[in-house]
């Protein structure tokens, strides 16, 4: 079984912590800035069992996701604190965790870890393919811990000033 391959980065933002989870943390039906839908399984406060579906672009109101979309899961939630998501896609899994700690005076510290595993059926044809992309991937990993990291204050700017 191939071992995930994780990336890992840290940001600090000049907003409360209160706010930055609010805008990173909390799955709104259509996130602008990366051009996803959410559809939350269930009402009320998510936390760690809520399950979801991950859409490219925007879904209209009412309209299911399509058959095969992206399942998702909160594997762990601590307000204000840490969010863990798990993303299930048929060749990989991506987990992603986001960190918030205080900063300084209404500055919070934004540290994110994303971690990408492959799945295969034990095939020696696989695994080998699998170890020679493993640098590919890691690059991968990394540039997408590097994307999440500088669109941390357009995520802030979407939610309505206070």
């Amino acid at each position: 079984m191939p071992q995930p391959v994780t990336a890992s980065g840290s940001r600090e933002l000049p907003h409360e912590r209160r706010r930055v989870w609010e805008a990173l943390a909390v799955l709104a039906p259509y996130c602008a800035v990366c051009d996803v839908s959410y559809v939350v399984e269930g009402a009320g406060v998510p936390g760690r069992g809520t399950r979801f579906v991950c859409v490219p672009g925007r879904l209209d109101d009412g309209v299911a996701p399509p058959a095969g979309a992206p399942q998702g899961e909160i594997v762990e939630w601590v307000p204000r604190e840490r969010v863990t998501t798990r993303l299930r896609l048929t060749p990989e899994t991506w987990t992603t965790t986001i960190e918030l700690a205080d900063a300084g005076p209404g500055a919070t510290r934004v540290t994110i870890t994303v971690s990408h595993e492959s799945h295969s059926d034990g095939r020696l044809t696989q695994r080998v393919t699998q170890r020679l992309m493993r640098g590919g991937v890691r690059e991968m990993v990394q540039r997408t811990v590097d994307g999440e990291l500088d669109r941390l204050p357009a995520h802030v700017e979407q939610l309505p000033a206070v």
